[in-house]
């Protein structure tokens, strides 16, 4: 896997880039039009949607969750919450997430936010030698290992995804 492309950085990618985790960046043409970032990034890519996964944020009573599941699915917030030990999560409001994150919605990244929260990433992320998540915009995703994208997140594991898109 390349390093980086150039003239695409973000914080996201420096993070890898700083942490010696390979990853591929990839740039695509982003519809704001578009009804579901991740699929539309599937899509583009041509890659299975299954592979791709968004970056949630979640609010409980330990603080700013981060949940990670693939873009086919949603973030199943009972789950998310036994899985940090919360009794209960709920979404985070968009402008908190952006704030918290330093990225815009539509555009964050599990990687290189400005503050580290608790990230747990769906168990299916195990299934594939790669996955992609949000690079840190709209219209560019980063391709990694599973194992390296906790390594660079600090996260965990766990079946925190449900049906439906």
């Amino acid at each position: 896997m390349a390093k980086r492309s150039a003239g695409v950085g973000t914080p996201a990618s420096t993070a890898l880039a700083a942490a010696g985790i390979p990853f591929t960046l990839h740039p695509y043409d982003h519809d704001p039009a578009a009804p579901s970032y991740g699929l539309e990034a599937a899509e583009a890519l041509g890659v299975d949607p299954e592979r791709v996964f968004k970056t949630l944020l979640a609010d409980t009573e330990l603080g700013i969750m981060v949940g990670v599941v693939p873009v086919t699915g949603l973030l199943d917030l009972k789950a998310l919450a036994a899985a940090v030990g919360a009794k209960r999560a709920v979404m985070a409001d968009p402008a908190v997430a952006e704030r918290r994150t330093g990225y815009v919605v539509g555009g964050i990244s599990p990687i290189g936010q400005k503050t580290r929260h608790v990230t747990v990433v769906d168990e299916t992320a195990q299934l594939f030698d790669t996955v992609f998540v949000s690079g840190g915009r709209r219209g560019l995703d980063l391709e990694l290992a599973p194992a390296d994208l906790l390594a660079a997140t600090g996260g965990t594991y766990a079946a925190i995804a449900k049906e439906g898109a």
